[in-house]
């Protein structure tokens, strides 16, 4: 069984949809620890509420980024984590937190990446940017993070079409989930169970047929 450390910012949907997925057995993992850097995240009672430890460590408490991320670094390998699972996470690692977990971070971005990716793109920023550009289509990816933010590997990608009545907020809660909670619990599942291979920028799946319950076929 893998063990997960997953980083929330927010309500902690996608977390909630890992959780779901853990519990059914689809994901052979626990996660260990749930942390948030907004002490009144609802991401941590998420995790109260199924008996998950819930952490509240905030950059503010540190003289750095630098030593906020080596007390980050120190707790997660004595909890001894396998995977970091960023689900909505208001801060950009530098490349010193990435290099000591090299491809063992992931994260789910709104949108078609690179498309509309980068600085100030997250949350309802990324669906008012898709529908002023008059995009046709819009998903979700889940990638492995790096040093350029939003710039990792790419392990899913998942579309939707736009409809011409969305607004950003209509377009977000369809991507959420009709895409996010449906391809970030996979992709973990995928990690968890070692059918993901990394070479260079490409991600190999090892395992195509398990696509198709998300509607992917390759």
């Amino acid at each position: 069984m893998k063990k997960l450390a997953v980083f929330v910012s927010g309500s902690g949907s996608n977390l909630q949809a890992i959780i779901d997925q853990i519990k059914i057995g689809e994901i052979p993992a626990t996660i260990s620890c749930v942390i948030s850097n907004k002490k009144d995240a609802y991401a941590l009672e998420r995790a109260r509420k199924n008996d998950i430890q819930a952490i509240y460590i905030s950059r503010r408490d540190f003289s750095s980024s630098l030593e906020y991320e080596k007390y980050l670094v120190n707790f997660l390998k004595i909890q001894k984590i396998d995977y970091v699972i960023l689900a909505g996470f208001l801060y950009i690692f530098s490349e010193y937190f990435v290099e000591e977990f090299k491809n063992r971070i992931v994260n789910i971005h709104p949108s078609l990446l690179p498309a509309f990716g980068g600085k100030g793109m997250y949350g309802i920023n990324v669906h008012r940017s898709v529908l002023e550009y008059g995009m046709k289509v819009t998903g979700a990816t889940v990638h492995f993070v790096d040093a350029v933010p939003d710039g990792g590997p790419i392990i899913l990608q998942k579309a939707i079409y736009v409809r011409e009545d969305d607004t950003p907020e209509t377009l977000q809660k369809r991507v959420l989930e009709e895409v996010e909670w449906k391809i970030y619990p996979l992709a973990i599942k995928l990690l968890c169970e070692d059918k993901i291979e990394v070479v260079g920028r490409k991600v190999i799946i090892k395992d195509k047929e398990i696509l198709k319950k998300v509607g992917i076929e390759i």
